[in-house]
């Protein structure tokens, strides 16, 4: 095996748990249990679950080693445990939370560095390591959603001169054509729903060179968007109706009548062009009626993303090539704490002059997320198939996203309805 690889991972595990463990650090033992919620888990809870992926996947089922915990099936297995029932379990303290993490993954370290490890092993270990980072995007929308502060992270930058570049207006039109939609199969790692590349054909079309800013988003606000019936379909307005929605989730006016947008348990004043976040599937659709405009495809989104305009199928990995994200290309590993003005970091636009599509915020597209031809569920059956037909599809990665997981082919999805997520949207000419 070929060692660099197996270091780098060996790192990338390491610098994933020190975030795990950032963003709870700080937290007191009821605000780790927290409030009984359909959209987060008690934090105690999640954070043993993420050292009970690698444990179970690898260090039990490849090589065949019991368990550092008596119950740990009991306490973490996220398939058959009910969501409501995470609050009742009898869950460790947070210190010996921390040692069962810590016995884990010096095994799993143990494991990568022997001789008996297989490139099996190191599927796996990648697979954990960005299950992990999924997650902790969960704690940090998490730490939002109940009110906590914000998280202090190494390596941000709250005020970068970059970041305030302003707005990014106009379209950039791409002719479409037999586009390749999906990972190649020569890709080093994808998840299955990524799987495989598959032609598909696409008419012209013309894209917004940015995402929607906040600005772009109040005037739909403040042009009574919330309570205009004729832009909402049916199933959006019966949200709409049903959970009372009069204004975009965290945000309120102030005694003069200019808004505030929530971060975490403070209110700042909106940022005009900041990319809008905290925007569900039902809301942006009903910003495109408003603007006589329409959500891009996932087959669209990605083409926009990863083509060149002489072959748009001369697919990159990342919008600006194939180079891996740095600060100068994208808004990600929470490096601003927050979404960033749509019109920086040109470094990082597409072939076509489209800005930030990896970073700063997750992008709404109008598909329900299925499957791709002849689909086949990865070793964990239970990462994609339970949410086809029943998700909607996001693209691109937000602030909070890492890095290292990201590319143009990965595929997200959250259900229409959520509006806590670090979700955001970019929008087609009709």
């Amino acid at each position: 095996m070929d060692s660099q690889i197996i270091e780098s991972l060996i790192a990338d595990l390491k610098d994933t748990r020190q975030r795990t463990l950032a963003l709870i650090n700080d937290l007191n033992s009821q605000q780790l249990i927290g409030p009984m919620l359909d959209t987060v888990n008690p934090l105690l809870w999640e954070i043993g679950h993420v050292a009970y992926f690698y444990e179970f996947w690898i260090l039990r089922n490849r090589h065949g080693t019991h368990s550092f915990l008596k119950n740990a099936d009991a306490l973490y297995d996220s398939i058959t445990i009910a969501h409501n029932d995470r609050w009742d379990l009898p869950l460790l303290s947070l210190d010996e939370t921390k040692s069962y993490m810590q016995q884990v993954l010096d095994g799993v370290t143990q494991c990568l560095q022997s001789d008996r490890v297989t490139e099996q092993d190191i599927y796996l270990a990648r697979y954990g390591c960005f299950h992990e980072d999924m997650h902790t995007e969960a704690f940090t929308y998490t730490r939002r959603t109940l009110n906590y502060p914000a998280p202090e992270l190494a390596n941000c930058h709250f005020n970068r001169k970059q970041y305030n570049a302003g707005a990014l207006d106009g379209d950039v039109e791409i002719k479409g054509g037999e586009y390749l939609l999906g990972a190649p199969q020569d890709i080093d790692f994808c998840f299955d729903n990524e799987k495989w590349q598959h032609p598909v054909t696409l008419k012209p079309f013309a894209i917004s060179r940015a995402a929607t800013s906040y600005q772009q988003y109040a005037d739909f606000v403040d042009d009574n968007g919330y309570s205009n019936k004729q832009f909402w379909d049916d199933e959006s307005w019966q949200w709409l109706q049903s959970n009372k929605i009069t204004t975009p989730n965290g945000w309120k006016k102030d005694n003069n009548g200019n808004w505030l947008i929530k971060q975490f348990d403070q209110w700042a004043s909106l940022r005009p062009h900041a990319a809008v976040i905290h925007i569900n599937w039902h809301e942006a659709r009903a910003w495109c009626r408003w603007a006589g405009r329409r959500l891009p495809s996932e087959a669209e989104w990605e083409l926009a993303a990863s083509g060149t305009p002489d072959n748009i199928n001369e697919k990159r990995n990342f919008p600006w090539g194939n180079e891996k994200p740095t600060e100068n290309l994208a808004n990600l590993n929470s490096y601003a704490m927050g979404t960033i003005d749509v019109g920086a970091l040109a470094e990082g636009d597409s072939a076509f002059g489209c800005r930030q599509m990896i970073g700063n915020t997750w992008e709404w597209v109008e598909d329900t997320f299925n499957p791709y031809p002849d689909f086949v569920a990865d070793m964990y059956g239970d990462y994609s198939q339970p949410l086809f037909k029943q998700t909607k599809v996001l693209r691109g990665g937000a602030w909070t996203t890492r890095a290292r997981m990201i590319r143009n082919t990965w595929r997200t999805y959250y259900g229409p309805e959520r509006n806590d997520v670090f979700a955001g949207f970019r929008s087609c000419a009709l």
